[in-house]
């Protein structure tokens, strides 16, 4: 077969979520089954200037993380996607400008703990990408006995940082969550992460 109209991809989206940056779209109607795609991005101190993503050429998935391929954080960038097919190319299609820095959407941490007899050492980790392991990511703790309204706070942790929560007076169940913390242009945080509960000083 000869050379086929192929359709752009649709709803092309630079998005920020859980730390990363990442381009997403649809497949243009009547797309074959083994359509894939090429992204490219473009950042504003360098307009017209598309750069390659490697990892992200003749791909077969819908998106394409480019968190580490960016030359800055703090630069707006825009990426655009073509479907190709056999030697049929679809028109690009652009995405909005956006920025890590200011733009940067933040998942919950995730808790580890370390019950002593007195105290309770609780770490939290988040799922980041490598190339933005240095920047000053912060959480808060919150503690609470279950069923209650009264949460205890610990707050502005850095992220290697571990609370050291002494239990000797607290009885029975209790609860901790975290959120991650970022301070860009305003302070962004993530939702807290799903309650993780332990029976401190038990006896029985």
């Amino acid at each position: 077969p000869g050379h086929v109209q192929l359709l752009p991809p649709q709803n092309v989206t630079l998005l920020s979520k859980d730390f990363a940056m990442i381009l997403t779209w649809a497949p243009g109607e009547g797309s074959p089954p083994d359509v894939t795609y090429t992204v490219r991005y473009e950042s504003q101190d360098r307009l017209d200037k598309w750069m390659k993503v490697p990892h992200c050429r003749n791909i077969s998935r819908p998106f394409c993380n480019l968190t580490c391929a960016l030359p800055s954080l703090y630069v707006k960038v825009r990426a655009r996607v073509k479907a190709l097919w056999g030697r049929s190319q679809s028109p690009w299609v652009k995405s909005q400008f956006k920025d890590y820095y200011s733009d940067v959407e933040l998942a919950p941490p995730v808790l580890t703990l370390n019950v002593r007899d007195s105290s309770i050492c609780v770490s939290a980790s988040f799922p980041l990408p490598t190339c933005v392991e240095n920047l000053t990511w912060k959480y808060d703790l919150h503690l609470w006995e279950a069923g209650s309204e009264d949460k205890k706070k610990y707050e502005g942790y850095f992220r290697k940082d571990t609370v050291t929560i002494n239990t000797t007076a607290l009885r029975g169940n209790y609860c901790l969550s975290a959120r991650a913390l970022y301070e860009s242009i305003n302070l962004k945080h993530s939702e807290f992460s799903q309650p993780v509960c332990v029976l401190l000083n038990h006896k029985g």
